[in-house]
């Protein structure tokens, strides 16, 4: 398979008419799930698919093993190309790398600022013009409504999606009337798409629980496979 024929077939391409053209520029997704579910498997998919268009993905980790993000897009991208034989791998492969960079911060170390002048200063002074940051393990109970706030003007200035991951506690149901999780409610004014990741006997289900101005809870033509973590076409 040439490359254009992947992007195109790709199930990312469902998910992003699931949500009105998928996320735009200015624009914060939330991907949200107990731990374990596939959080991090399903920013990962999404960043290997800016990357593969030739577009520029930061990948932010505010977790302490940071020597595993890496080996996600190993890893994934391996299943990408064992499932659909893809041509000229190892120089595609190459070609994404180039246009990632992977940045890992203390979520006790750093302010809000100090982190937003650090992506500035690599978009604008490095000329790292991303179209994509992808943030995992940030911690949404030590957070407000002004830095999400600061992030998402800082979105909107750039031209650049943000998608975080969101890690909920399922057992004890805690979500509002709407269905959104309880730890995002102080800003989820700021934000646009909220999904969450629901295991079921064989898969992972993907609902939307916000979509822009609309507030929804319904499952989606998408799921997780529990073996190989990648996205399919339920």
């Amino acid at each position: 398979m040439v490359l254009n024929e992947l992007i195109q077939r790709s199930p990312i391409r469902v998910f992003e008419q699931t949500i009105h053209g998928g996320l735009k520029a200015g624009e914060i997704g939330i991907i949200a799930s107990p731990n374990g579910v596939g959080k991090t498997s399903v920013l990962v998919q999404l960043a290997l698919d800016k990357l593969l268009q030739g577009k520029k993905v930061i990948h932010v980790s505010f977790t302490q093993h940071k020597q595993y993000v890496p080996l996600w897009y190993e890893d994934i991208f391996a299943e990408l190309i064992s499932k659909k034989n893809l041509e000229n791998a190892d120089e595609i492969k190459n070609e994404l790398v180039k246009n990632r960079v992977l940045m890992n911060f203390n979520q006790d170390g750093l302010t809000k600022d100090q982190i937003i002048r650090s992506l500035r200063a690599l978009v604008l002074e490095g000329g790292f013009k991303a179209d994509s940051i992808i943030i995992d393990g940030f911690d949404f109970s030590r957070t407000n409504k002004q830095n999400i706030e600061a992030v998402k003007n800082f979105a909107v200035e750039l031209g650049i999606s943000v998608w975080y991951s969101c890690s909920i506690d399922d057992e004890n149901h805690q979500y509002d009337k709407e269905n959104i999780p309880e730890v995002l409610n102080g800003f989820i004014g700021h934000v646009d798409i909220v999904l969450v990741l629901q295991p079921k006997h064989d898969h992972v289900e993907f609902s939307i629980l916000k979509d822009r101005d609309s507030a929804i809870s319904k499952p989606t033509a998408m799921k997780l496979d529990t073996k190989t973590l990648l996205i399919l076409e339920a």
